[in-house]
Parts: structure tokens; C-alpha cells; sequence
């Protein structure tokens, strides 16, 4: 077993109620979990009282980040799939998958007593849920390992918890990493990957794995060099015009007077790229009718000079739940064959991570045609009010970027995890 000296240090001292790895992404947290810490915890407390629990943002996130590595080192007849029942088999014990970005999410072990709980992610976890998993660690020998990436310095875990454990006397071990603890990463991996998040937020958090609070403009790369990612057109490096895999249509819809967006997104195949390739402004009241034949103008356009339209996911409020209803109806009885599903709104810092992500890697590109995304581009402020949300005042033109983000976030985990 070849591990790192932090992982080394890691094995010696996580002999706590709670043990939490914090830092940077591919840092070596939770590969060292998945090699040797959930093994070792679960052989350890067979046949004690409890439930084993792994806990992460969602069920999808859990089999990604952990039960497909455990099942890739172990084999599928020690590492099984989540069942209806939300339990997976996992070294002949029955292991509770729950995910945690609402609170009501693990309830159904609300009153339980937890002898070991793995998180993954837990910074982007609901604050209830661990306060909630923290009262099931009932026994003596019950026991907690997370890992995470931080964010904010006010966040909810930071501020309540692990600030708090010398002054309330909590047996916690925090063990911190950087990107560059991890020895097994090459260099070229590693210069790349601080290149691309350099100048953010990100870089703070994800390389050097501080705790860090977001502040000023939110896309710099893209604010100071603009010319690198606007293009006249949709064409490659060899003068060819792009053939998109898929084109996605994001739609925000405005309240009363306000404005509705239509964002066109051009992805490559193998998810190399993100273009916009167009967009629509609709300024004024608009009936429901007028709306959806301007969205039916938009859709034929960008159909006749890029191709298919493939998806189109639009805002799913109180308000857009009834006008994606009738849109749907109005596409159909016009002959119009998409249809617009509810939008995957994920967590807005996630959303930012993306575009800040692909700009880096110089895989984000916008038609120059595209006016009100480039300024909204150009303008986002971090709220220095509300971390990790974005300036919503009135003075920058935030609902460009939500669609844009509505038609490119439900391909994010696959968009993350390309390299250019």
C-alpha cells in the first residue's frame, strides 16, 4: 500500500470521535478513506449496535466519490449497488447511503443510533443533517470520518464546529491538505490545475485549501482578458464550423415587468467545450402566448444555423412551473419537438466553479453576438454580505448568467471531470 506522509500522519492520529481531512481537491482525502479508513471502521464494529451510515450531498454523489472506488479496489462482491431501501452491502454489512443537502433528506434515521457515519462533502451539506447525525453517535465506540473542500470563513461547519471544538473540549481531529501534499499528482497536473483556477476564490480553497471568503469580481479571468473567450465565430482551430454533440437551451423567466432570458449552449463532443452560440432578451410584458412564440423564433434559429436543440431546461419557480406547463402544451400543438424540463439549480457556487473551471481551461467560449452574457460576464460581483452568493441588487445583469448556467449545470459532473 503506497499512501503519502500526510496520509501516514492521517492513519496514526485519526483515533478520534470525529476525524476530518480539509483541503484541497485531489489532495489524496478521500482516496486514503476509500483504501483504508471505511474498511478498517466497519470490520472493526461487526456485530456492535449501531447502523453504518455514508452520508454525502446525494445518492448519485455517493456511488460517484465513494462506492465506485470502494467497489474498483474491493470488487462488486464486497462493494454493493444502493437499493431501494437506501442500503448498499458493503464487506458483508448492511451500510445506510443517504444523501444531505436537505434536511429532511435523512430522516428516516432521525432517533437511531449511528456506531460508524462516512461524509463525503460535508461543507456542502445542510447544517441540520449533522447536527442530526451528531445526536446519533450514541455509543462509546461510535465514530465519524469526513473529508471536505473549504469555503467560506463563516461557513456553518467552520464557525459552529470546528472553531468551537478547543473552547467546548470536542474530540475531533482535523488534519489540513494542499494540493501539493499529495506526491503522486504530477507536476504538469499541478501547474495546469493552479493555472486555471488562479486569480479565484477557487484557488484559495481548492489548491491551497484555506478557508477563504469570496470577494470582488467573481470570473477575472474572463473580466481581464475577455479576447481570449469571445469569438465571431463558432468555428475550430482549424477554421471549421463546429458540429455540437448536444445544444441546450437554458430559459430564465422574468417576473411581472422584469426580463426573460433564452441562453443557447453549444457543447462538443466528449464535453471538451462550452460555447454560446446565441441568446434572446425579452424586455416588457409579454403574454404567456407572445413569450412562447419568441421562444419558438429563438429555437428555429439556432436549430437552422447550429443544429438539433437537444435539451432545454428553463427556471422551475412558482411562476415558471405554470408557464413551462403551457410552453409545453403551446410546443406541442405548434409541432415543436423539445421539450423544456425543470432546470438543475445545484448549489450557486457550484455553478460559478463550473464556468470558473472550464474559463481556466480554455474550454468556455461566447459569440460575440452574445452582448448580455459578456457584460454579465464582465460585471458579477461576489455579495460581501451574503458569502458565496452573487451581487443581486439590480446593478449587474445576474439572470443572464442563470441561463446560461440552466442550460450547461445538468452536464456538470461530466464537464468537470474532461481535461483539455
Amino acid at each position: 500500500m503506497i499512501i503519502s506522509d500526510k496520509q501516514k500522519e492521517y492513519i496514526r492520529n485519526a483515533h478520534h470521535r470525529y476525524n476530518l481531512k480539509v483541503g484541497a481537491r485531489r489532495c489524496g482525502k478521500t482516496y486514503l478513506d476509500i483504501l483504508y479508513m471505511i474498511p478498517k471502521r466497519i470490520i472493526e464494529r461487526k456485530g456492535k449496535d449501531g447502523l453504518y451510515c455514508i452520508f454525502g450531498v446525494s445518492q448519485a454523489t455517493i456511488e460517484r466519490n465513494v462506492l465506485q472506488p470502494l467497489r474498483e479496489i474491493y470488487g462488486k462482491n464486497l462493494i454493493g449497488s444502493v437499493k431501494n431501501n437506501n442500503i448498499a452491502m458493503l464487506f458483508g454489512e448492511q451500510v445506510y447511503c443517504l444523501g444531505c443537502e436537505k434536511a429532511n433528506q435523512v430522516s428516516k434515521i432521525q432517533g437511531t443510533s449511528i456506531k460508524y457515519a462516512y461524509g463525503d462533502e460535508i461543507a456542502k451539506w445542510h447544517q441540520e443533517v449533522f447536527v442530526m447525525i451528531q445526536g446519533s453517535l450514541d455509543k462509546d465506540y461510535s465514530c465519524f470520518d469526513g473529508a471536505l473542500n473549504p469555503e467560506n470563513q463563516s461557513h456553518w461547519l467552520k464557525k459552529d464546529f470546528l472553531d468551537q471544538v478547543q473552547e467546548k473540549g470536542l474530540d475531533v481531529y482535523v488534519q489540513h491538505y494542499t494540493i501539493f501534499d499529495n506526491p503522486f499528482l504530477s507536476k504538469e497536473f499541478v501547474d495546469n490545475l493552479c493555472k486555471e483556477y488562479a486569480g479565484t476564490v477557487f484557488y484559495d480553497r481548492l489548491i491551497l485549501g484555506q478557508w477563504k471568503n469570496a470577494e470582488g469580481i467573481i470570473y477575472k479571468l474572463f473580466a481581464d482578458n475577455p479576447s481570449e473567450y469571445i469569438k465571431d465565430k463558432a468555428i475550430d482551430e482549424n477554421g471549421n464550423k463546429l458540429n455540437f454533440m448536444m445544444i441546450s437551451i437554458g430559459i430564465d423567466y422574468g417576473a411581472t415587468e422584469g426580463e426573460t432570458e433564452f441562453k443557447a449552449s453549444g457543447i462538443t463532443y466528449g464535453f471538451k467545450e462550452v460555447w454560446t452560440i446565441d441568446e434572446e432578451k425579452l424586455v416588457g410584458l409579454h403574454t404567456p402566448e407572445q413569450m412562447y412564440d419568441k421562444f419558438i423564433e429563438f429555437y428555429k434559429r439556432v436549430k437552422e444555423e447550429y443544429g438539433k436543440v437537444t435539451h432545454c431546461f428553463a427556471d422551475y419557480g412558482a411562476l415558471g412551473q405554470v408557464l413551462t406547463f403551457g410552453m409545453n402544451r403551446y410546443l406541442q400543438q405548434k409541432g415543436i419537438p423539445i421539450k423544456v424540463d425543470d432546470c438543475i439549480k445545484g448549489r450557486i457556487l457550484d455553478r460559478i466553479e463550473l464556468d470558473c473551471h472550464l474559463f481556466g481551461q480554455m474550454r468556455r467560449f461566447i459569440l460575440r453576438k452574445c452582448k448580455y452574457l459578456i457584460e454579465a460576464y464582465s460585471q458579477a460581483l461576489w455579495d460581501e454580505k451574503h458569502p458565496d452568493e452573487r451581487l443581486d441588487d439590480g446593478t449587474t445583469p445576474i439572470d443572464d448568467l442563470d441561463a446560461s448556467e440552466y442550460s450547461m449545470f445538468p452536464f456538470y459532473d461530466k464537464l468537470m471531470s474532461v481535461r483539455k
